[in-house]
């Protein structure tokens, strides 16, 4: 009979294609996660990955193999949320993929309130921002900005977001202030890799320039906009604190602003995971009290 830890090594070694990661992933030494894998590969029969001093790659039996890993794995843990429901204690570990700057701006600080209440649950947070297949693979909850493709997720809407245009105040001081989107074309701007270089005045106008500096996520872009390197687009939930104490200046705050919505999404069948929910609901209250502050 397959050992769930040898599932889960051999799951995370595929992941990371590395067994020394793994093991840092898993909390368990280097050997016990190896011989995890020699133990597996063993007991089905068959090198699940082959491994040199440089290289490491799922071999066919690997890739064969690994989607039907994900699923009993993930068949356990949802027995296990079955029965959290039952107790009404939740418990085990909480997976979660989301983006870098919502893990810095909203996640990590309701983490310690969140663990002190709920000490049973081990969170386990993965920062990316892909199209993650639920599920197929090991992800409890994942959270998500901007629209919402068509799937078989149940989503949850935490925050509604604003979009800011800030920039340092000893930038202003230096540079000036812009008075329509027009002026903008005499200051240097950060935007995003990924989106449309659009910005609005406070008329209502709408230009589009070409930014002096492009930064795919919005908490790597903020310390280069309190160094004072531009104008940049910021959610209001990371620019909020700053504008309050006075390092950033939000550029025309009266004027029209583009709205973004961050929702949590999980499979159908976690609907009665008792860590899910409670996870939710945390996030959501600390969301809401971001949003009043």
């Amino acid at each position: 009979m397959m050992d769930l830890t040898d599932l889960r090594a051999f799951v995370r070694i595929s992941d990371l294609m590395s067994v020394s990661a793994a093991a840092r992933a898993l909390g368990l030494p280097k050997s016990r996660v190896s011989r995890a894998l020699s133990r597996l590969e063993q007991q089905v029969g068959a090198v699940l990955l082959e491994r040199s001093t440089r290289h490491m790659r799922l071999t066919d039996a690997g890739t064969l193999f690994r989607p039907h890993a994900l699923r009993i794995l993930a068949d356990v843990d949802e027995a296990g949320a079955a029965l959290d429901g039952l107790s009404g204690m939740p418990s085990g570990t909480l997976r979660i993929s989301l983006p870098f700057t919502i893990a810095t701006a909203l996640v990590a600080p309701m983490l310690p309130q969140f663990m002190a209440a709920f000490p049973q649950v081990r969170v386990v947070l993965t920062i990316d921002d892909r199209v993650i297949d639920m599920p197929a693979e090991v992800v409890d909850m994942v959270i998500r900005v901007g629209p919402l493709t068509d799937s078989d997720l149940i989503a949850k809407r935490l925050l509604t977001s604003q979009t800011w245009l800030c920039a340092s105040s000893d930038y202003f001081a230096a540079r000036g202030i812009p008075l329509c989107a027009a002026d903008l074309r005499t200051h240097a701007l950060i935007d995003y890799t990924d989106r449309p270089v659009v910005y609005y005045d406070n008329t209502g106008g709408v230009a589009e320039f070409s930014p002096t500096l492009m930064i795919s996520d919005a908490a790597a872009m903020l310390p280069s906009v309190l160094g004072s390197a531009g104008i940049a687009r910021l959610p209001d939930f990371l620019a909020k604190s700053h504008v309050h104490d006075g390092r950033l200046v939000r550029l025309w705050p009266d004027g029209p602003t583009h709205q973004v919505v961050i929702h949590a999404l999980y499979a159908s069948h976690r609907a009665l995971s008792a860590k899910v929910r409670v996870f939710i609901e945390a996030l959501a209250k600390a969301a809401k009290t971001n949003a009043n502050n």
